[in-house]
């Protein structure tokens, strides 16, 4: 045991480590980059000459736009899912951080985090960003723990304990501030593009409607359409609120420019069939999407997937209703999966509010009880500092009442704290008293330093630790002196003992050779036609392995769980009954006990298992006995029942047999 356990903190512990402000601050969603589907081949005849077509994007749509619209309703998110569902994807951007950010020092995480945002776009460095800062605090918690420790070492109390502002912290803290400013106006500035962007696309629909009224062949006209729906993929993105009257209005001037063209029945209907495939395969990517573990991944790829669907052309008719009818239905599944998650969510937080409620209460009664000693004071101490740990177990509460609830209990706790320390603040004369019992520990554990008697000692000290705990504080002055006397003698002894048992391994090692070459030995036993020779080599064998001393302790169950396994192989091949051999066995098992700690205890919990084994099995024939007097023998089933119990009998009375057997074998090992 260590003596540095012996450090008593009286620490107030920030409650969950999510509440804490600098680490925890608001994400914000990044939009994905919509794709835009590859289309089919189609020919076109136009004046007796075959045009190649080499893309057909966005057929006769009416029934599709009709369809994706009422789909899409159900997956629009609100704020709440969307705070989560960051938080989700946060975790898994930090499990693809391609530089191990645990191995850099404070200095350099801030190094790497300034370089992380001057040479990266601001939209693509999300995932380093966080790790970095994960990274960071992990070391700056573990740096004022250190701290904490030190100013206790010192004499200190943990209540006057305030770390000093860290000018790394200060620079990180300042780079994370430029970082949320620039991703800021990163999102002002896309909002602009997309505004562009619908102009653009407005212009393009504009275009589309004139196509219809070109005084020109159908290919060129046809070619004019094609570089219109290019200028429109290339396009990027527009703002959600006005998809879906786009894609309507789109979607409408397409279908009349089809109609213009009047394109021909076999390519059209190729068209259609290439659209059916491809929307039935996503049929079955939703299908499989119900399986995915993640709540939110699942919610998240089916938006996706309604993207790709909207962009897909129109199917056949007779297929279009039933296609559909499966997409919505996956839809459905997973939309009520997402509703229930956070339906569940909530129900969650409020019971997480409930249970902090009442850690409040507890604090709060704990804090205003009135105490008059060290004992009190540590007691109410362990007590306050139990609620914290199990404050810390529990997740958040609901958005707007969990800062509220953390500072009710958190200023419950500073309440406690402030008179304790104003209580040993005004009672000099106890710390006194205190410093006089630590000295006389201090003489005592000096007094057995230098013992050999590693068991006793080691206990005896660890007592000493004990007592050391429960006396309270000393005057700052002397603190330091004492701990120092005592951590010293302490030392002194532990450090002696690990020399010893340093040392002593090897003779282990040793003695763990000596136990595998016996067991090799009987592995290898060839076998005598004499049963008594057999009986007592493997009898040798058990002596031998018994009297060799002790081996490395992780090696102990596994060298003798071998041994008993291998012995009992030869035992079972010894050529008598199963009586005789089950009594070799157990004459084998009863002088292995004989060999270890508190064998007479474990013997007679043998004796009394045999025992009471007895008296039940005596009852059983009793009672089976009883039962054979009710039949009568006349009936075939009634001779086949009494055949039965018959042999219930007979087993157990040859088990009582054996049993009885084995407590004379312990009697007589009892009285030799």
């Amino acid at each position: 045991m260590s003596t540095k356990d012996l450090q008593n903190s009286d620490s107030v512990q920030d409650g969950n480590q999510n509440e804490n402000p600098e680490l925890n601050e608001n994400k914000t969603g990044l939009d994905s980059e919509k794709k835009d589907s590859q289309s089919e081949v189609e020919e076109l005849d136009q004046n007796e000459k075959q045009v190649e077509v080499e893309q057909l994007v966005n057929g006769n749509e009416e029934e599709n736009i009709k369809e994706f619209n009422q789909a899409g309703d159900s997956i629009v998110e609100n704020d709440e899912r969307e705070e989560v569902e960051d938080s989700e994807e946060v975790k898994v951007q930090e499990q693809i951080v391609e530089v191990d950010y645990a191995k850099l020092s404070r200095e350099d995480l801030v190094k790497e985090l300034r370089e992380v945002i001057d040479k990266n776009s601001i939209n693509d460095i999300r995932k380093e960003v966080e790790a970095i800062k994960a990274s960071f605090y992990k070391q700056q918690k573990a740096l004022n723990e250190q701290k904490r420790k030190d100013f206790l070492a010192q004499g200190g109390v943990i209540e006057d304990f305030a770390p000093a502002e860290d000018p790394v912290e200060e620079d990180l803290k300042d780079l994370f501030k430029r970082y949320r400013r620039l991703k800021a106006e990163y999102n002002r500035d896309q909002e602009k593009v997309k505004e562009v962007n619908l102009a653009k696309k407005y212009e393009i629909i504009e275009e589309l409607k004139e196509l219809i009224n070109k005084d020109e062949s159908i290919g060129d006209t046809f070619k004019d359409f094609r570089d219109l729906q290019q200028k429109w993929k290339e396009t990027g993105q527009v703002p959600q609120q006005k998809l879906k009257d786009l894609w309507n209005t789109y979607h409408h001037h397409v279908e009349k420019f089809y109609d213009y063209i009047n394109i021909n029945k076999e390519l059209r209907d190729l068209d259609l069939r290439k659209n059916f495939e491809i929307k039935t395969e996503l049929c079955e990517k939703a299908e499989k999407l119900i399986e995915e573990k993640s709540v939110v991944t699942a919610f998240k790829t089916l938006q996706k997937f309604h993207n790709q669907w909207r962009e897909i052309g129109p199917v056949p008719n007779d297929k279009k209703d039933e296609l559909w009818e499966r997409f919505k239905e996956a839809t459905r599944v997973i939309n009520k999966r997402h509703q229930d998650y956070f339906k569940n969510l909530k129900e969650e937080q409020k019971n997480n509010l409930e249970r902090k409620e009442k850690l409040c209460e507890q604090a709060e009664e704990i804090a205003d009880k009135t105490l008059e000693s060290h004992k009190e004071w540590t007691d109410q101490t362990d007590a306050i500092i139990e609620l914290q740990k199990v404050w810390r177990t529990i997740g958040f509460a609901p958005k707007k009442d969990n800062n509220k609830i953390y500072a009710r209990f958190r200023d419950a706790c500073d309440k406690f704290f402030g008179k304790k320390r104003e209580f040993y603040a005004q009672n000099k004369e106890l710390q006194d008293q205190n410093l006089v019992k630590k000295i006389e520990l201090c003489e005592k554990a000096e007094a057995i330093q230098d013992s050999t008697d590693w068991k006793k000692t080691t206990k005896d000290l660890i007592n000493l630790q004990k007592q050391w705990k429960e006396i309270g504080p000393v005057s700052r002055k002397q603190s330091d002196k004492v701990w120092k006397r005592f951590r010293a003698a302490c030392d002194h002894f532990f450090n002696k003992k690990a020399d010893y048992y340093q040392n002593i391994e090897q003779e282990f090692e040793i003695n763990l050779k000596k136990k595998q070459e016996i067991i090799e030995k009987v592995k290898t036993y060839k076998f005598t036609n004499d049963v008594n020779e057999n009986y007592e080599a493997l009898k040798r064998f058990q002596e031998e392995f018994s009297e060799i001393g002790f081996v490395p302790y992780k090696m102990k169950d596994k060298i003798q769980n071998e041994f008993r396994e291998e012995l009992n192989k030869q035992f079972d091949k010894l050529k008598v009954n199963d009586k005789e051999k089950n009594l070799m066995k157990f004459q084998n098992r009863l002088e292995n006990l004989q060999h270890k700690p508190k064998s007479s205890n474990k013997i007679k919990h043998e004796r009394d298992k045999f025992f009471n084994k007895i008296k039940k099995l005596e009852s059983n024939i009793t009672l089976w006995e009883n039962n054979i007097g009710f039949f009568s023998a006349d009936s075939p089933e009634a001779k086949e029942m009494l055949k039965d119990y018959q042999g219930k009998i007979d087993s157990a009375r040859r088990e009582i047999e054996l049993l009885e057997e084995k407590i004379r074998m312990i009697d007589r090992a009892d009285s030799e």
